[in-house]
């Protein structure tokens, strides 16, 4: 495990600078949570670590740096808002998308050894999808079609996890227990979290980061006390929560707090 640390961190597109001289570490095998208002370039923050900011258009600086002294490439699995599967795919192809795309045979099916289906299929087990290993995704609830995308990003087997709401469309109790899930699956990886839901943010987070203001800046982590996922009984999670959306409140109406 390594940590990831982001140094003086800019981007702007043209002359609109969306944020500048960000200092972020992300700790190795902990959950980083993001939090902010719509546009304000946590998603963008979020290519950014990911590498999918090199445009013409886009200018950025500043380093990244990962504590084992590698390059990050090839190490990101990234898990979206939006499940993206292929609806003409089975699910179990779905899972296996990232091997069918790297096996460079253009417009044909790439034929999965059995190490690799046998690995898929017990994945599908662990998010509790393998009677549905053979489903097409039109057959699926929100709350199943998201436990695929999360198999997908398992499947991938990667050290760092960016999530981008990967809970956001689906129902109260279903986030609930797809935060748990992916808790417990994703133990020991390195996870950012961009949420617009403070009590999420909480529950999951070892650091709870709110980026507000033009351009972006980051406050002073947010470090909630106990084991994650965190018990929604918890008393000082609660207060916690109050003070989090106080404090975006007082951002979204431009106020200082």
């Amino acid at each position: 495990m390594f940590d990831i640390t982001l140094r003086k961190a800019g981007l702007a597109y043209g002359d609109n600078v969306i944020f500048q001289d960000l200092d972020l570490t992300l700790k190795a095998g902990q959950w980083t949570c993001l939090l902010g208002g719509s546009g304000v370039g946590k998603t963008t923050l979020l290519r950014m670590i990911a590498g999918l900011t090199r445009q013409k258009n886009i200018n950025t600086r500043g380093e990244i740096c990962c504590g084992d002294n590698q390059p990050l490439t090839g190490r990101i699995a990234w898990m979206s808002q939006q499940d993206s599967l292929l609806p003409w795919a089975t699910v179990l192809d779905n899972v296996t998308t990232g091997i069918q795309l790297r096996s460079n045979r253009l417009f044909r099916k790439a034929k999965l050894s059995a190490d690799q289906k046998d690995r898929a299929l017990s994945i599908l087990e662990r998010v509790g999808l393998a009677a549905k290993a053979n489903e097409l995704p039109q057959n699926l609830s929100g709350g199943q079609r998201q436990r695929v995308a999360l198999a997908r990003t398992l499947m991938e087997d990667r050290p760092v996890v960016l999530m981008d709401e990967p809970f956001a469309a689906v129902d109260a109790i279903t986030r609930l227990d797809l935060q748990d899930l992916s808790c417990e699956l994703l133990a020991g990886r390195t996870v950012l979290l961009i949420t617009h839901d403070p009590l999420e943010a909480l529950r999951l987070g070892h650091q709870v980061y709110h980026l507000r203001g033009q351009p972006a800046e980051l406050t002073d982590a947010i470090e909630p006390p106990g084991q994650t996922p965190r018990s929604l009984e918890d008393s000082s999670l609660m207060a916690l929560q109050g003070q989090l959306l106080d404090r975006l409140r007082h951002a979204e109406h431009g106020e200082s707090v």
